[in-house]
C-alpha cells in the first residue's frame, strides 16, 4: 500500500463483494487498536454489531450496486477493547485485475458527536435562556401594569385626600383653607385683569337661640340645610363655604357690585323661604366687590365684607348689605 494512503487522516479499508477485508491503513489499525493481522482476510462484519449488520445489509449494499457508491454512511464499528466508535463511511465500487473491490474510507467522529451534543447542550440552553427571558419579561410587565394600577390607585386616594383636606365634613361644602386659596387667586386675578369679583359674608339669624331651643343635633340639621340652599342657589363657577360655626362665604367671579346684590337678595329670599322644620330660619349677608381702591390683600376685602354683615345685622337681619352702601351712608361699622 503507497505511505500516504497507509498513514492518511482517516481510515481506509478495502473489501471484496464478499465483504472479507483485503486491505486496511494503519491509520485505521491505531483508531481501532487491531493489528493487520486481527482485521485482515475477517469478514468486515465482524467488526460490527448486529444492527449495524442490518444496516449494512439494507443500505450498504444496496446503493453501492446499485449506483456504485455510497456517502456519508454513519456506521458504528468495534475496537479492541470492544467500545462503539462511530464512522462516517464513504464507499466506492472499483474493478482490479477482473475482480470486485468495495474501497471504504472512514472518518471517526467521535469529536463531530461531542460537538454536536455540545450544540444541542447550548441549543437547549439558549431556548432556556429565550424562556426565561420571555418569561421575566412576561413577569416584568406584569409588575409594570400593577405598578401603574397602583399609582391609580395611589392618585384616586391622593384626590380623595385632597378633596376631604378641601371639604367641610358636616355641610359637605369647601372650607375655610380652600376657600382662601381661591380667594388669593381671585385677587391675583383681578390685580392682572380688573375684572371685578364679589364676596358674601353670610351669618344665620340668632342661631344660637336654635341651638339652645332645639338643641345641636337640630342645629346641625339646619347648617346642613342652609349649605344645600346656597349650593343651589349658587351659579355655575361661583365658590361656596363654610367659613366657621354658623358663618358661610361665597366667592363669586366676574360679578359686579349690582348683580350681586341681586343673586345676594335671591339667596337671601331662598333661606327664608325654606320648609324649616322648627322655627323659621334667616340669613343675613355682607357684601364687598372689588373695586380700584381695594389694597391687594385678602384681609382687608373680609374685614370690609364683615362690616356690611355687621350692618345687616345692626339693622334688623335677614337683610342683604353692601359696603358700597355703608360708605354712601357715613362711615362703616368697625
Amino acid at each position: 500500500m503507497d505511505v500516504r494512503l497507509n498513514y492518511a487522516p482517516c481510515g481506509y479499508v478495502s473489501i471484496t463483494h464478499e465483504g472479507i477485508v483485503a486491505d486496511v491503513n494503519q491509520t485505521f489499525l491505531d483508531m481501532m487498536g487491531y493489528r493487520q493481522e486481527d482485521v485482515v482476510q475477517k469478514h468486515f462484519e465482524t467488526l460490527m454489531s448486529t444492527a449495524n449488520k442490518l444496516m449494512f445489509h439494507s443500505y450498504f449494499y444496496p446503493y453501492i450496486n446499485l449506483d456504485g457508491h455510497v456517502e456519508e454512511l454513519l456506521i458504528r464499528l468495534k475496537n479492541s477493547r470492544g467500545e462503539s466508535v462511530p464512522f462516517i463511511l464513504n464507499g466506492r465500487k472499483s474493478e482490479r485485475e477482473g475482480r470486485e473491490w468495495l474501497d471504504c474510507v472512514l472518518v471517526q467522529v467521535g469529536k463531530r458527536i461531542d460537538y454536536e451534543m455540545e450544540l444541542r447542550l447550548a441549543n437547549k440552553q439558549i431556548e432556556k435562556a429565550y424562556w426565561e427571558k420571555d418569561q421575566a419579561l412576561a413577569e416584568l410587565q406584569h409588575i409594570y401594569a400593577e405598578i401603574e394600577r397602583k399609582q391609580t390607585e395611589l392618585m384616586e386616594i391622593n384626590t380623595v385626600l385632597l378633596e376631604l383636606s378641601n371639604t367641610d365634613k358636616l355641610t359637605g361644602l369647601k372650607n375655610r383653607r380652600f376657600f382662601q386659596e381661591k380667594l388669593e387667586e381671585e385677587l391675583k386675578l383681578y390685580s392682572q385683569t380688573g375684572i371685578p369679583f364679589s364676596l358674601f359674608m353670610l351669618d344665620i339669624d340668632h342661631f344660637k337661640r336654635v341651638n339652645d331651643t332645639w338643641g345641636h343635633a337640630y342645629g346641625d340639621e339646619v347648617l346642613f340645610d342652609v349649605a344645600s340652599v346656597l349650593q343651589t342657589h349658587a351659579r355655575e363657577g361661583d365658590i361656596v363655604a363654610r367659613y366657621g360655626g354658623e358663618e358661610f362665604v361665597m366667592l363669586l367671579s366676574r360679578t359686579k357690585a349690582s348683580e350681586a346684590k341681586v343673586c345676594a337678595d335671591r339667596i337671601r329670599r331662598a333661606v327664608s323661604d325654606f320648609s324649616w322644620k322648627e322655627d323659621g330660619v334667616t340669613i343675613s349677608i355682607g357684601i364687598m366687590t372689588a373695586t380700584d381702591a381695594l389694597e391687594d390683600n385678602e384681609a382687608t376685602l373680609l374685614e370690609q365684607a364683615d362690616q356690611a354683615l355687621y350692618a345687616s345685622k345692626e339693622n334688623g337681619r335677614n337683610r342683604v348689605t353692601h359696603y358700597e352702601d355703608l360708605k354712601l351712608q357715613g362711615s362703616p361699622h368697625s
